[in-house]
């Protein structure tokens, strides 16, 4: 799509480029540059502060056991079900992070966490995707806009949050981001009058294998051939790609997703997608969801997690001034000032991410691909409004220099609002909740279970550790993650449990421990939660003023009713 510096002045009345000049950056790529490092060196500065603070998930866990499998058997199978790209290089990073530690080992001040080190991969690509959504968007809509949309992933309380836990959505959106920057490039090479647009077409298919390298979402192909195929019919356009060469161009992606996934080759890889897809492998058989139990199974369809979930998201999680301009820009996709680059983000919206919103079987970090829509809805609400009053109030009061004051003040206000209410959110971002959804009284009560996301495992440990006589049993939902730092507290003597099993829980005498973790309730345990929760905890550990944890030492009295429930 041809960006906002060769747009015609007088196409739809609106010349994009008078902002851009008038703009807070200056009309030099060096600005544009420094603009950039500055949003980027900020956005991962409050991705990586602090990033081991909270404990593994369960889902992390797993990864740093595939890790551990890796390093010590080479590649396999485990995890399966996710490609290798992402796992691959949190193995890396373990490696060099250990190193690290070894060298400073002496100095307890620069040792690293191993939360940090299987977490710092997609912080990094988190932070990547700042610089390529400006790309993207800026190719899309012109410069301005695209460095409103990419500051505002930069500083975003809810997309940090997303980009601080080693899951592969951060990955696969910024590989697809960064492929449809040169399928793009390649759409304004063409119109242009470059005969060599298809070095872009083909550079493309790199960064598509890596995408499909990072969750398989094969369905995400069809946004971009659905943007190229609305050109096809038209007769002006230059920008043609026969059959033959989109054949050559997924024989690319294929070598390039082989490259990226090497383990696709093994037989246990295949046996773990299988039972993966089959749903074999969910774990819990509910979703927690604004104080109610669901069904979280992708074929539940609309029998499972509501269908107004992300909506609910968007309205509790997105900051209140983006929730705003977010509102304002969605209209704008109905006019013909955005040309032909508002298809993209139709087709991303309605081919990529509704789909998600009809599944029974719903997290909020799959919104992740769907965050950067949110960026630059806002991006162009904003950038309308604000150019709008700008110009507005120039007449009326008849002073040219309000524009660019009342623009640039404007955007600074806006990135220090965004910045400082992601600040005020560290380390928790994903308990962040605006003043729509109630602020921090109502954090965690909307999604617990991705809010929590295990958070204080590492501190429930450390209580047990202290609280727990020898042998005891120790019921949670998550005992191999429990088991890993009860492990690091010298407590390997102790009998770890599901809270989910009623025969295991039949047993339990005076002096055995029941967590009640937030974001672990289900149908299966649902009644020891409903009865535990009418009595006060041995320990509740807090995050701020929100309760993430409840341990229960057993007394005779509530020994004797949990085992009653257990033959219930």
């Amino acid at each position: 799509m041809l960006s906002d510096n060769i747009l015609p002045p007088t196409t739809a009345g609106i010349n994009p480029e008078k902002f851009t000049d008038k703009f807070i950056f200056a009309q030099n790529q060096q600005t544009i540059i420094l603009f950039l490092a500055f949003i980027t060196i900020f956005g991962f500065f409050l991705r990586v502060n602090q990033l081991g603070a909270e404990s593994f998930g369960e889902d992390e866990f797993n990864k740093l056991v595939t890790v551990n499998e890796y390093r010590n058997f080479g590649l396999s199978g485990h995890n399966g079900e996710h490609p290798f790209l992402m796992k691959g290089m949190q193995t890396i990073s373990i490696i060099l992070i250990e190193k690290w530690n070894l060298f400073f080992s002496d100095k307890s001040n620069f040792q690293i966490s191993a939360e940090t080190a299987l977490r710092l991969p997609t912080v990094i690509i988190g932070s990547l995707t700042i610089i390529a959504l400006y790309f993207l968007f800026a190719e899309l809509f012109g410069t301005s806009i695209g460095l409103i949309s990419a500051s505002i992933w930069a500083f975003d309380s809810a997309v940090i949050g997303f980009n601080r836990i080693a899951k592969e959505d951060s990955f696969f959106i910024f590989f697809f981001i960064l492929a449809n920057i040169f399928l793009i490039k390649s759409q304004t090479a063409a119109e242009r009058g470059n005969r060599n647009y298809l070095h872009y077409f083909w550079i493309s298919a790199i960064p598509f294998g890596g995408m499909l390298a990072s969750k398989y979402y094969p369905h995400f192909f069809a946004v971009s051939v659905a943007y190229f195929n609305i050109f096809v019919g038209i007769s002006s356009t230059k920008w043609h790609i026969l059959k033959v060469k989109w054949l050559y161009f997924f024989v690319l992606v294929g070598i390039a997703f082989v490259f990226f996934n090497p383990t696709i080759f093994l037989p246990s890889t295949w046996h773990e997608m299988l039972v993966f897809s089959s749903e074999k492998r969910i774990g819990h058989d509910a979703y927690e969801y604004l104080g109610n139990l669901y069904r979280n199974q992708l074929t539940a369809w609309l029998n499972g997690v509501p269908w107004n979930f992300y909506l609910v998201f968007i309205l509790v999680k997105t900051p209140i001034l983006t929730l705003i301009f977010l509102i304002l820009g969605l209209p704008i996709y109905f006019f013909r000032k955005l040309y032909d680059g508002r298809y993209f983000v139709l087709f991303w919206f309605a081919l990529g991410v509704l789909t998600f919103s009809f599944l029974g079987g719903k997290f909020t970090r799959y919104f992740t691909l769907a965050e950067p829509l949110i960026a630059i809805t806002a991006a162009l609400g904003f950038y309308f409004t604000i150019q709008a009053t700008a110009k507005y109030l120039a007449v009326f009061f008849q002073k040219d220099w309000l524009i660019p004051f009342i623009q640039t003040i404007s955007f600074g206000l806006f990135l220090m609002s965004l910045f400082w209410t992601s600040l005020n959110s560290a380390p928790h971002f994903r308990l962040s909740t605006n003043w729509l959804g109630g602020g921090e009284m109502k954090a965690g009560t909307f999604f617990p279970h991705d809010e929590f996301y295990d958070l204080s495992s590492r501190e429930i440990a450390e209580i047990i550790a202290n609280l727990s006589e020898t042998n005891s049993n120790i019921a949670s939902e998550t005992p191999q993650l429990l088991g890993y730092y009860l492990q690091k507290n010298g407590r390997n003597d102790l009998n770890l449990v599901s809270l989910s099993d009623k025969n295991k829980m039949g047993i339990f005498q005076v002096g055995d421990i029941i967590i009640l973790a937030e974001g672990r309730r289900y149908f299966s345990n649902d009644k020891y939660w409903q009865f535990l929760k009418q009595y006060t905890p041995t320990k509740e550990i807090k995050v701020g003023n929100t309760t993430s944890a409840r341990i229960f030492k057993l007394d005779y009295e509530l020994a004797q009713k949990i085992r009653e429930l257990s033959v219930q």
